[in-house]
């Protein structure tokens, strides 16, 4: 298995999706606001849909569940409450709008817990009660192989939790400011950058500060990555939110895979494209109504990094959706 990109990831399929209310404040990639109705959420479910079909295809194993609710609005992005890591922690993390809250769902744990090996559950969750939030692999990029967190600051992170949650899970902190033209702080780390095993994309341009720019470049360039730069343009197009995962299509041998939307893919450049391809097949779906509540296809994926249970062979066959029970249950 792959130490960077999960060969086993996670699927929210929203019922009743619509944009959040709570986040459009500060998520400047949140376009206009649209009722949750027939409109919204059908489109929604099918690209959830297509994105597991497209993983599954690719020799990706996808567990999917379902959120029939009304009150969680931005269910369909599971990576904001839950990481999880190879020495079998899972971690849940603090969420800063307060209908983002009730996200966390006890049967996806219970779900891991039962397929993978949870030595511990490291919940930070309590932290809300303070206003101090970090919103799991949107606010912070994890590099799994150099073992750094990479976060720019916003209201979905507290520098502070940063620090504490890096320490306790053995993560190097690197914490920047990021901004786009008009000086609006980048609400999310994971739209600026992906860190993959031998490439990564950064919007360095959005990291006004030149030691800050140059510390980052500098940091994984470090880690042996090739950094693709990212214009301001191709980031708001979700060019930076994208995700390495490990597949296995009809051969015992990984193949990794870059999966980002096919809006995100028309940004590339042909030089671009040519050299991410020397590392990953690029694998684009369509998520239009998705991107409309300000995220993409990394935001819509929790990657596995537990250890199975027990030790398998690779896994090469698409296993079927894990359906969850109709409505969350909350931690």
């Amino acid at each position: 298995m792959s130490g960077q990109g999960p060969s086993h990831v996670v699927l929210v399929r929203p019922h009743h999706f619509h944009p959040n209310a709570q986040t459009a404040a500060d998520n400047a990639f949140q376009r206009r606001l649209v009722a949750p109705d027939a409109d919204t959420a059908r489109p929604a479910r099918e690209e959830v849909e297509g994105l597991a079909t497209a993983l599954e295809q690719a020799g990706v194993q996808v567990s999917v569940f379902d959120d029939e609710g009304t009150s969680t609005p931005d269910s369909v992005f599971p990576n904001n409450w839950l990481s999880t890591h190879a020495d079998g922690t899972l971690a849940l993390y603090p969420m800063y709008a307060p209908n983002r809250r009730t996200e966390r769902r006890e049967d996806i744990v219970q779900h891991l817990r039962t397929h993978f090996t949870v030595r511990r559950v490291a919940d930070w969750s309590a932290a809300e009660r303070e206003n101090r939030f970090l919103e799991g692999t949107g606010a912070m990029v994890l590099d799994h192989l150099a073992r750094v967190a990479y976060a720019c600051r916003s209201r979905r992170l507290d520098g502070g939790l940063f620090a504490e949650v890096c320490g306790d899970l053995g993560y190097d902190a690197v914490l920047f400011d990021a901004t786009d033209s008009r000086g609006v702080p980048v609400y999310h780390t994971n739209v600026l950058m992906s860190v993959g095993t031998e490439v990564a994309l950064v919007g360095t341009g959005m990291i006004r500060d030149r030691s800050q720019r140059s510390q980052v470049r500098d940091r994984l360039r470090a880690s042996g990555r090739e950094v693709v730069e990212l214009s301001e343009s191709q980031v708001q197009g979700f060019l930076g939110n994208c995700l390495e995962v490990t597949g296995y299509a009809g051969t015992a041998d990984e193949e990794r895979l870059l999966v980002l939307s096919t809006r995100a893919a028309g940004h590339l450049s042909p030089a671009q494209r040519s050299r991410i391809e020397l590392s990953c097949r690029i694998l684009a779906v369509p998520v239009p109504t998705i991107e409309a509540a300000g995220g993409s296809v990394r935001c819509m994926i929790a990657g596995i990094h537990l250890p199975p249970r027990q030790a398998v062979a690779p896994m090469r066959k698409p296993v079927l959706h894990a359906e969850a029970v109709s409505a969350p249950q909350p931690l």
